[in-house]
């Protein structure tokens, strides 16, 4: 076993230098979700380069992608991600410098996630092939996580079914791995119609925005009938207004739609929360004279944690450490948190203890109804540092978040090595599942007729696209 890491860590230190350039040139392509075009070609060009069979535009995305490398069981699959986020373009800089002012930056890390997934995936194929060792190594190419977009389309697809196990990793400003749990999504928007009229006299008109203002309201006497769940994972509703019109005052407005998003405990207990919500905007629509459409963009299951698998990344994750930064590497940290005003500590070397936390909202959860799933966090940014901002694009572009994807790499691929020669580890985990799931099946929560929403960041990456590209580092 022992030499068997050793293959993965050596191979992974040997080729880090190529991938580091891959991850550069994704994290200058900031692409946001549904639009990673050049991204995703780039990780299925590296992938088809090291002989790995994949399809392409699954589930109806055109950047998702599922590739495959072995033949038999186990089939041990690995989470890719590569969509960036709006507004925060940001050079290699401790002080606020946007590469194109307004544009999307990685402020997530994901173009560590997906090269480093993808770094996984071929040292393993590596290895198997090396080894002789039978079973299938699965790259999943999950576009617009930050939307919560990709997985739920592609389960709906039957893009999970037949895994053995399923494993993940994403840069944090911490170092740990948990058999973490998190609430159901869902993300909708009702589009309501009215008629126009002249504001001198309104009566020949049917506001679409007194529906919709009507519908906000009535979620707002919802929420007191809404259980709050814990307060590391809340049961929120949250919305706003995001299209109007005509906007002008003296016109009776004949379109509204509200944009509605929940982060709920269960998905069971989320449905019955939607359909009270919809009851929302069908009353709202019959007061007003006017008529409402809903739209669901996308619905994602609460995760079902897995501690058996959790323990074996904790494990490697243990055995690997947190990535070693040099003095520069801690300076950059410390003026990060100098310009958050926070204590100048740059980063710590601990590994968080093993147990079980409430996590961010996100897609992956999807994963854990199909087959045992769990994740490591991996120190790639300052600690303390929140997520989601400029500070986190500047360390995703750097050598710290390079160091954070090399661990992050050998972690999946040590991990997957347990799996593939212990199958006990593998059986264990699945009866675990089968013991958490009980009764409970996997249902789409989107309805049949939903299409994946795959325009809705063009307009955006329109405006920036020709301004991004003289910045592209490939």
């Amino acid at each position: 076993m022992q030499d068997y890491k050793k293959f993965i860590i050596d191979w992974i230190e040997d080729h880090a230098m190529n991938f580091s350039k891959y991850a550069d040139a994704v994290w200058s392509f900031a692409e946001l979700g549904c639009e990673e075009m050049k991204s995703s070609a780039l990780l299925l060009e590296l992938l088809e380069k090291n002989g790995f069979t994949v399809e392409n535009g699954v589930a109806g995305l055109p950047t998702a992608f599922v590739a495959s490398w072995g033949s038999g069981n186990p089939v041990i699959g690995i989470n890719c991600e590569y969509d960036a986020l709006p507004g925060l373009s940001q050079r290699r800089s401790a002080e606020k410098n946007p590469v194109v002012e307004s544009a999307p930056g990685h402020g997530c890390g994901h173009n560590l996630l997906g090269v480093g997934s993808t770094m996984a995936a071929i040292v393993i194929k590596e290895w198997l092939s090396c080894t002789g060792i039978s079973g299938t190594i699965r790259l999943l190419g999950t576009p617009a996580e930050e939307m919560c977009v990709g997985k739920p389309f592609m389960a709906r697809h039957g893009c999970f079914d037949g895994m053995d196990a399923i494993i993940d990793w994403h840069p944090w400003n911490h170092h740990s791995a948990n058999y973490d749990t998190c609430n159901a999504y869902f993300n909708a928007r009702y589009h309501f119609k009215g008629r126009t009229a002249h504001g001198n006299a309104p009566w020949d008109g049917r506001s679409a925005l007194d529906g919709a203002l009507l519908m906000g309201h009535a979620i707002e006497l919802l929420r007191e009938h809404v259980k709050p769940g814990s307060p590391e994972a809340a049961n929120t509703i949250n919305y706003t207004f995001s299209d109007v019109g005509p906007e002008y005052p003296s016109v009776v407005p004949d379109r509204s739609t509200l944009w509605v998003v929940g982060r709920i405990t269960t998905a069971r207990e989320m449905e019955e929360i939607m359909g009270r919500i919809q009851k929302c905007a069908d009353g709202a629509s019959v007061a007003t004279g006017t008529s409402v459409e809903t739209e669901v963009i996308t619905a994602t299951h609460e995760k079902i944690p897995n501690r058996k698998l959790a323990s074996v990344i904790y494990q490697n994750l243990a055995e690997i450490g947190p990535p070693k930064f040099d003095i520069a590497e801690q300076e950059f940290a410390k003026k990060l948190q100098r310009t958050l005003g926070m204590e100048e500590v740059g980063f710590t070397d601990e590994v968080m203890e093993f147990g079980s936390l409430p996590s961010a909202v996100t897609d992956n959860s999807e994963f854990s109804w199909f087959a045992p799933f769990a994740m490591a966090w991996i120190l790639s940014a300052p600690s303390g540092i929140p997520w989601h901002n400029w500070q986190v694009t500047a360390c995703a572009g750097s050598t710290i978040g390079k160091k954070g994807m090399i661990v992050g790499s050998k972690v999946l691929a040590t991990s997957a090595v347990d799996l593939f020669t212990q199958p006990r580890l593998l059986e264990e985990a699945k009866q675990e599942l089968t013991t958490r799931l009980a009764s409970k099946t996997y249902k789409p929560l989107i309805p049949p007729n939903s299409a994946p929403p795959i325009d809705i960041n063009r307009s955006t990456m329109e405006k920036y696209r020709l301004l991004m590209k003289p910045h592209y580092e490939f």
